[in-house]
């Protein structure tokens, strides 16, 4: 199981939810963090909860349907002068549900494309190479499990993508220690998942990063939290490498 005290992970949508809590649990593990949210006001009270935890820690803004915006974020991580070792695409938005599906306007596709594949492809890469020039590095996709709905197709095909070009990259550095794998949280009464939502967020909790504690030089999974919900982060580690196996037949 990787140690990663004082090394440093990205977590995009950081200020609330899912991000939230996972900027907590690595924070627990000692490692320094660079917190993303549309507004850099809204990630004050997560930054001020890990530095008293005693990591170091960075908040940073952007748009990420602005894709220029993106860009200057990583611009701004750049002159950190910091080495991302872990990236976290965390942040991702659900544009809208559709029952008419039948008019489902053009722009819940091109807004979810840009938000939930665009800008987390180009996070990975911009921090790809470096990781594997370091010959470390993290990244994990947020995906989700939704299938056989039209009324939020926007959404799931943003996903969809996101799994193409996640498993795509993998297949580049299987078998090294530069990993990029998919994590979803399961359906959580979040911003995005809604009141209605089944699950607590503290259920995609140790699950939704156990990708960022493998070392098993895999890549291009599905590793989805509520196989691990209830259990230590050391027993899913143990587990995903165990039962979880790369798509790639080498």
């Amino acid at each position: 199981m990787v140690d990663v005290k004082k090394r440093w992970a990205l977590i995009t949508g950081a200020a609330r939810g899912i991000g939230y809590l996972t900027a907590k649990l690595m924070a627990e593990r000692g490692c320094n963090l660079i917190l993303h949210s549309r507004d850099i006001s809204h990630t004050e009270k997560i930054l001020a909860e890990v530095k008293a935890m005693g990591v170091k820690a960075y908040a940073v803004s952007a748009e990420l349907s602005d894709l220029d915006s993106v860009k200057a974020m990583l611009e701004d991580i750049d002159r950190l002068g910091v080495d991302v070792d872990i990236v976290m695409n965390n942040a991702g938005m659900q544009i809208a549900y559709r029952t008419d599906y039948f008019k489902t306007p053009v722009e819940d596709y091109t807004e979810s494309f840009k938000i939930n594949t665009v800008a987390p492809a180009m996070i990975c890469y911009h921090f790809m190479p470096k990781m594997i020039e370091r010959g470390f590095g993290r990244i994990l996709n947020t995906t989700s499990g939704i299938a056989l709905e039209p009324e939020q197709a926007g959404y799931s095909a943003s996903k969809a993508a996101l799994d193409k070009i996640t498993i795509d990259l993998g297949s580049k550095v299987e078998g090294t220690d530069v990993m990029i794998n998919l994590t979803d949280p399961g359906w959580c009464r979040t911003d995005l998942g809604g009141p209605h939502a089944p699950n607590a967020p503290e259920s995609a909790i140790p699950g939704i990063a156990v990708g960022a504690f493998a070392d098993d030089k895999k890549s291009g999974r599905y590793l989805n939290a509520p196989f691990f919900t209830g259990m230590t982060l050391e027993d899913a580690v143990a587990k995903a490498e165990a039962e979880f196996d790369s798509p790639y037949k080498k």
